[in-house]
């Protein structure tokens, strides 16, 4: 059985640069996606792009984003909220695109035989890769450590250690949504740390991380812009998991973005 495959796309203004993103997708081996854009109150020409988009291709269709679910991850939510019982999510934004032709090929060989085995994830993590937002040039990658099948303690136990699920290489299943369906109030930037921390709570969790780089992002978004309230929500969400110990995986995830940037700029 075909897995079934929603990409949740906020945006506003930025039909500049989905082209890119929809030209990656329809390339793709896998043609069964969906896409669904989230709009905010954007302009006359950015909701003329969508609706040539949609009537182009029956694969696309745009809502406009609620003013009860502000914000990126208000939209987020609201794509939550449209998910068929059996979809599977996937949350990008409007400067990432896949990173190769084949990758939704590989992404659903992956669901479908986890299902026929009767072990479908909750979450499926593949990797990303930042490419320089003028050149295009690939940057650092993000992933998530440790590989292969993860229960909740080991999932839990990777969080505690400073290691983050890159949401936009993460696919969200029935089983997380069940568990945890939307991204919590009163974060602007950190949403989806303190989503991934929350989830990590419930007993039963399954966490398939597949070796696929799936998307690249491009570098230095609006978040990089807001250092200090990104810090303030990071420390937050470490709070709400983890208590007094938050100190602990705050540290652990900046030693391994320090350790990254090294690797890069020997």
């Amino acid at each position: 059985m075909l897995p079934s495959l929603r990409i949740v796309v906020p945006t506003l203004n930025s039909h500049a640069l989905l082209p890119r993103l929809l030209a990656s997708l329809q390339q793709q081996s896998w043609p069964h996606w969906q896409l669904l854009f989230i709009d905010g109150p954007s302009g006359p020409e950015h909701r003329q792009w969508l609706d040539q988009c949609c009537a182009a291709d029956p694969r696309c269709r745009w809502l406009e984003q609620l003013p009860a679910e502000p914000g990126i991850f208000g939209a987020m939510n609201q794509g939550f909220a449209c998910a068929g019982p059996a979809d599977w999510l996937l949350f990008w934004g409007s400067d990432d695109w896949a990173a190769a032709p084949t990758v939704l090929a590989e992404v659903a060989a992956t669901l479908a035989t986890a299902a026929a085995q009767g072990m479908a994830p909750d979450l499926l993590v593949c990797r990303g890769r930042y490419a320089d937002a003028a050149t295009g040039a690939l940057a650092r990658a993000t992933a998530f450590q440790p590989a292969g099948l993860l229960g909740t303690a080991t999932y839990r136990r990777a969080l505690l250690l400073g290691s983050t699920p890159p949401h936009q290489a993460t696919l969200f299943g029935p089983g997380a949504r069940q568990r945890l369906a939307r991204y919590a109030k009163g974060f602007r930037l950190s949403a989806d740390l303190d989503y991934f921390l929350q989830l990590s709570r419930h007993p039963g969790l399954r966490v398939q991380c597949l070796d696929l780089e799936l998307v690249h992002m491009a570098d230095g978004g609006v978040s990089g812009q807001q250092t200090q309230r990104r810090l303030q929500e990071v420390r937050h969400a470490y709070r709400r998991a983890f208590g007094w110990r938050w100190w602990f995986p705050f540290c652990a995830r900046y030693l391994r973005r320090l350790a990254s940037l090294l690797e890069r700029n020997p």
